[in-house]
Formats: C-alpha cells, sequence, structure tokens
C-alpha cells in the first residue's frame, strides 16, 4: 500500500453510523418493554405464591442450617401485598413463620418434607401436625409430601399411611402434591386426600409445550381432573414458567414469557373459579446447581427481591440492556481506535462492522454468562472464552489497520500465535457440541461465545496445527445432526448453535487448507 494512500472518510462514517444503529438496535430490541393486561394490584390480591425462605447467599444443603428471621419478616411483608396465601415445602427453620404469616395478614399452606429417611420424615411430620394445631387461625390446609412418588423416594402405600397418620390429628385439609401424571398412576393417593395437589409445568414436560400452547395444555389437564377425581377439588399447586434458561423444543424461557403465561394463566383460574397456586415467589439461585441455570428462574421476583413485572407493569427480557450497549460502545470504540487509519476503502467498511458484530456476541455471552454460570469453573470458562473472543478481535482489527509501529509488533506476534486461537476455538466448539449431544438437558446454548472466531476466521483463515484441526473439525460436524435430533427441529436456539457450527466447520476447514509460508 503506498504511503500516499489517504483515510477512506465516507465510507468509514457511513459504515460506522450503520454499526452504531445496529448495536444500538441490538440491544434496544433485546430489552424494549411489552405492555400486557395486569392481574395484580393493590386491590385485588392473588390466591397463593410458593415461598422458601432461603437469601441468594443460601442453600437447604447449607451447613449448618440457618434461615434469617429478618429476611423472613421482609419476605412475607412484600408477599402480602400480592397474595392470601403463602404455600412451603418443609418444616425445618420455619417455627417462626406462622407468627410472620399472622403479622402480615396471610394465610399458610403448610407441607412436611417426605423423603426416604424415615427419621427425618417423622420428624417433619410431627413438626406440621404440631404447627397446625397450635396455628389452626393462619393454617388453611396441610401438604404431606412434596413430589415424592416422582423422586421415588417411598411407595404409594407407606405415603398413604402418612395421610392417614395426619388426618386423624389435625381439622384443616390435607392433600398430597405431585406432578399430574403421578396422580393418575398412584390412583390410591387420591381416596386418602381431602383434596388433590397437582402441579403444571408445561417447560419440564417430557413433551414441552411452547408459550403459545402452555395454558391451552394448562387448562386441559385441569378440566380432566376435575372431570375425573370429581366430587373432590383440585388444586393446581405449581405452575409458572421461567424467566432465564435454555430452550426445550418450543419452550423458551424469558421474562416476557414467564409474565405472558402467569398472566394469562391468572385471569383463566380466576374465571373458572380455580384454586392456584404459583411457583414461586423468589428466584432461587441454589437450584441451579440441580436444575440447571433454569432452576434458579421461576420467580416473580429476582433473588435481589426486585420485581421482574411479571404480574404487572411493563416486562422486559433484558432489564440491563444499556449497561451491555455501553459495554457494547466501548468495544467498538476500542476496535476503531485499536484498527487506527486504515487506508483501503474495504477495510474503512469492515473495520466498524468488525466492532459491532463483536460488541454483539462478546456481551450477549456475558449476558448469558451472568444468568446461566453456577460454579467458579463455568465462571473461569467463559472469563477464557471472553479472553479469547478479544484476542481474536485484536488480530482481526490489526489485519484490517494500516499496520506502523507498535500496530505492526502486535499484528505480527498475532499472526505468529493465530494458529492456536483457532485451535483452541475449536476445542471449545468441541467440548461445547460433545456436552449438548450427550449431556444436553441443563446446558444453555453456547453460540454467541464462538461466532467471532468462526467469522474471522472464515474470512481470514490462518494456518495451525493441522492433526488438532481436522480431528475438532470432525467432532462439531458430527454432533450437529444429533444434537438437532435430541433437541428437535423447532427449537430456535439449537439452530443458532447449529449454525455457529456450521461456520466454524467451514472456518477450520478453511485454515486445514492454509500452508505455511
Amino acid at each position: 500500500m503506498p504511503a500516499t494512500a489517504r483515510f477512506p472518510v465516507l465510507p468509514y462514517l457511513f459504515a460506522l453510523i450503520f454499526s452504531l444503529f445496529a448495536l444500538g438496535g441490538y440491544w434496544y430490541g433485546l430489552g424494549q418493554s411489552v405492555v400486557l393486561p395486569d392481574v395484580a394490584s393493590a386491590t385485588h390480591k392473588l390466591q397463593c405464591a410458593s415461598y422458601t425462605p432461603f437469601d441468594k447467599d443460601q442453600s437447604p444443603f447449607d451447613q449448618p442450617f440457618k434461615l434469617r428471621p429478618e429476611r423472613m419478616d421482609a419476605d412475607l411483608a412484600l408477599l402480602s401485598s400480592r397474595f392470601e396465601c403463602i404455600r412451603t415445602y418443609s418444616m425445618t427453620g420455619l417455627e417462626t413463620l406462622p407468627d410472620l404469616a399472622r403479622k402480615h395478614n396471610l394465610k399458610l399452606m403448610i407441607g412436611a418434607w417426605v423423603s426416604r429417611n424415615p427419621v427425618d420424615t417423622a420428624k417433619e411430620i410431627d413438626a406440621l401436625i404440631a404447627s397446625a394445631n397450635a396455628n389452626a387461625d393462619v393454617v388453611t390446609s396441610v401438604i404431606v409430601g412434596n413430589e415424592t412418588l416422582l423422586r421415588k423416594e417411598i411407595t404409594a402405600t407407606q405415603l398413604v399411611k402418612l395421610i392417614h397418620k395426619v388426618k386423624s390429628q389435625i381439622q384443616q385439609p390435607v392433600t398430597y402434591a405431585d406432578v399430574w401424571e403421578f396422580w393418575l398412576q398412584h390412583p390410591k393417593i387420591a381416596p386418602a386426600v381431602d383434596f388433590l395437589t397437582i402441579h403444571l409445568l408445561p417447560y419440564w414436560e417430557d413433551d414441552p409445550a411452547g408459550i403459545d400452547q402452555a395454558l391451552k395444555h394448562v387448562g386441559d389437564i385441569r378440566q380432566t381432573f376435575g372431570h375425573t377425581f370429581a366430587p373432590k377439588d383440585v388444586m393446581i399447586g405449581e405452575t409458572g414458567w421461567p424467566s432465564e434458561g435454555r430452550q426445550r423444543e418450543t419452550a423458551v424461557p424469558s421474562r416476557v414469557n414467564e409474565a405472558k403465561f402467569m398472566r394469562g394463566f391468572v385471569a383463566m383460574a380466576e374465571a373458572n373459579g380455580w384454586r392456584y397456586n404459583l411457583i414461586e415467589a423468589f428466584d432461587q439461585p441454589w437450584k441451579r446447581a440441580s436444575e440447571g441455570a433454569v432452576g434458579g428462574y421461576w420467580g416473580l421476583f429476582d433473588a435481589d427481591r426486585q420485581d421482574k413485572g411479571i404480574l404487572a407493569g411493563p416486562v422486559t427480557n433484558v432489564p440491563y440492556w444499556p449497561l451491555w450497549l455501553g459495554a457494547g460502545g466501548i468495544i467498538l470504540l476500542g476496535t476503531l481506535a485499536l484498527g487506527g487509519r486504515v487506508r483501503t476503502t474495504r477495510a474503512a467498511w469492515l473495520l466498524p462492522l468488525l466492532g459491532a458484530v463483536a460488541a454483539s456476541s462478546i456481551g450477549t455471552w456475558a449476558e448469558l454468562t451472568r444468568v446461566t454460570a453456577r460454579f467458579s469453573d463455568e465462571w473461569v470458562w467463559a472469563g477464557l472464552l471472553i479472553a479469547l473472543n478479544l484476542l481474536v478481535l485484536a488480530h482481526a482489527a490489526l489485519a484490517l489497520s494500516a499496520r506502523e509501529g507498535w500496530r505492526e509488533r502486535a499484528f505480527n506476534w498475532l499472526e505468529q500465535h493465530a494458529g492456536w486461537l483457532v485451535a483452541i476455538a475449536g476445542f471449545a466448539g468441541a467440548v461445547m457440541m460433545l456436552a449438548l449431544v450427550f449431556d444436553p438437558r441443563y446446558r444453555s446454548f453456547p453460540s454467541a461465545a464462538l461466532l467471532l472466531p468462526a467469522l474471522v476466521y472464515l474470512i481470514r483463515p490462518v494456518s495451525g496445527p493441522r492433526r488438532e484441526i481436522a480431528l475438532l473439525t470432525f467432532i462439531i460436524g458430527a454432533g450437529i445432526a444429533p444434537q438437532l435430533y435430541r433437541e428437535g427441529l423447532l427449537n430456535q436456539q439449537a439452530w443458532g448453535w447449529a449454525l455457529v457450527s456450521i461456520l466454524m466447520v467451514a472456518a477450520l476447514w478453511r485454515c486445514l487448507r492454509v500452508r505455511k509460508a
């Protein structure tokens, strides 16, 4: 390139303006608020919500097990503004809950945790009976066991004996709570209870229902149970929708979808006179360890007790979108600064576009990490992938620059090691592809983490370690069809990962064809 080549101002400005609008439109579109009909207000309280009294840094597996009375007091004060009652799942640590419920004018559906451990179960049952008798003014009903048959911890015969024991010693109605199919599989439970408590969670069904079919599915099951088990009443003891997490077939977690489901369900339930309990009051981060990221995001309020907009008011899928837009702007400006005064029209167009793509993909991966990472190794993995993206971005930006002085030296170093950047990207893609093929249920799709490396090295392939890249190309390519088969062809997130994987395979294949100089 001649030293007299001039900076192509107009193409650069047009590309920069387009990139800024594209970046802003991307995050604004993800974070745009949606207005839906409210179902909760200061004058209209809903029936019941599941309540587990853990703060965001706590779990039921903590040793020693210690709940915070001040947290429960504040929680019930908040819930009393929206609900008439709360449902609990265990008696352990909740000795003060009836007094707090009385203080905040809330009713209680209290539950005993029934497990395969007979000693622990006996303690729970005895505490349930004692609390029901001592607090008849606030305890409206009791639940003997939650999804115990689902977990196969005791038999139906053992459960019936426990139910009869409790019924013989208290005045309140007694029920058992489980996923609706298990009531049909164990018909001897229904005659033992005063009313049935069924769980209807369309997202977790064996055949997951998308948001457009979810309410009809819930309504159909409730109507069927109402006819099948008449004259006994049927309570929907758990229903809800996750606000974050991976897609399952057509079931997409998001705050907007959670609001659509919850508001639609409440309207339908109240129109039909159904008893119901929503799951759940607050997000429970500890559940992510056993249920994947999605397990921690079923709350009407987040783990900090902030309203997510699920029951009333506008709701947005990405409440922190201005933060990611700002971070993306910094990445875009950093890309332009790194590229400097480009001297070709092609580079003038590509440099701002590169910055916008990098800002969007890195920000999306960071947001996904924020809501899905559960363990320290997942945070480290996500951080390493962000570092990889930044190195690839630097390599691509310097490749477009005029490269004088320090830019030339930096480019030469990155160019020398670019083959390993490709191999590392391929290794990450292969690891995640294997995980999504063989153990996908609780894993999110990492498409945003590898989009930039795939595009950069597809457009500008580099030489790398051939045997390693060939093996990684095979693993990623071979996994595309199986992961789509497992997820179903209507899963858009799976298709997104398949597309990125195809781009990565193409990039790796092109790199295999590059010979070292």
